[in-house]
């Protein structure tokens, strides 16, 4: 048994606690998503080099601004935040992913920091800084995206780990790289939005963790290896996982 197989039997039984502590109260549902929101957008948004610290992203999602900081970083908050309100409203509402979804997401993630982009598919060649692999033509940026919406419905079709096909769907939508920029939190929402469809938490990817999340996407990309990648995945989850079923359990 490999370590992920190991880590994904850990994975099953937090959920299954979770499930059994389920509906959670909603002052502690309250309270788990304030974190979250303010937990996730920050290391996302820290992850691309964001520099407000988790304590001024509070501030600024409670409408606040801090000096010293670009105008270009709480707008960055703003639009990460208002995107994982529609990615909730998606669960909710059950919606199924869909190509418009990726490019909504995407809109919400850039819309005051770069209206200009935000939506939009890329129309020229990029380059990934640091990186060996690279991505698709633009004009084949509209095929790659419904091959990945077709491959991602297969996958739940033949059963894979909930865990294994959040991690796909994020790395694959990074390899393509539809977009100028934003492609790294849209993907992660994307993941997240997977996982929380599947009842699971969402997962954060902590910007000290930064080098090892880029290292593992290289990997992926250029040596069709998605196992480490799904391991820091997957250890993130039961990190999202453990603190649900704590919180429940007080």
């Amino acid at each position: 048994m490999t370590n992920l197989d190991k880590l994904f039997q850990e994975i099953d039984k937090l959920y299954e606690r979770l499930q059994s502590l389920r509906p959670l109260s909603p002052s502690i549902m309250a309270k788990l998503r304030e974190y979250e929101v303010v937990y996730w957008t920050h290391h996302s948004a820290a992850i691309e080099g964001n520099t407000l610290s988790l304590k001024e992203t509070r501030v600024v999602l409670e409408g606040l601004t801090v000096g010293g900081k670009t105008l270009r970083e709480h707008l960055e908050i703003i639009d990460h935040r208002d995107a994982i309100e529609f990615l909730e409203n998606c669960v909710e509402q059950s919606t199924g992913l869909t190509e418009k979804m990726i490019r909504q997401i995407h809109y919400l993630v850039l819309k005051s920091s770069d209206p200009s982009q935000a939506g939009r598919y890329r129309t020229g060649q990029v380059l990934i800084a640091g990186g060996r692999h690279k991505p698709p033509t633009a004009l084949d940026v509209p095929v790659y995206v419904q091959e990945l919406l077709n491959e991602y419905n297969s996958l739940k079709m033949r059963g894979s780990h909930p865990v294994e096909r959040a991690a796909w769907l994020h790395w694959r939508l990074v390899w393509i790289h539809p977009f100028t920029d934003g492609n790294g939190r849209t993907a992660r929402l994307l993941m997240n939005f997977s996982l929380m469809k599947d009842g699971f938490p969402p997962a954060v990817i902590e910007k000290r963790r930064r080098k090892q999340y880029l290292d593992a996407l290289e990997v992926a990309d250029t040596e069709s290896n998605l196992s480490p990648f799904t391991l820091l995945i997957a250890k993130a989850v039961k990190d999202s996982l453990k603190r649900y079923v704590a919180a429940a359990e007080t």
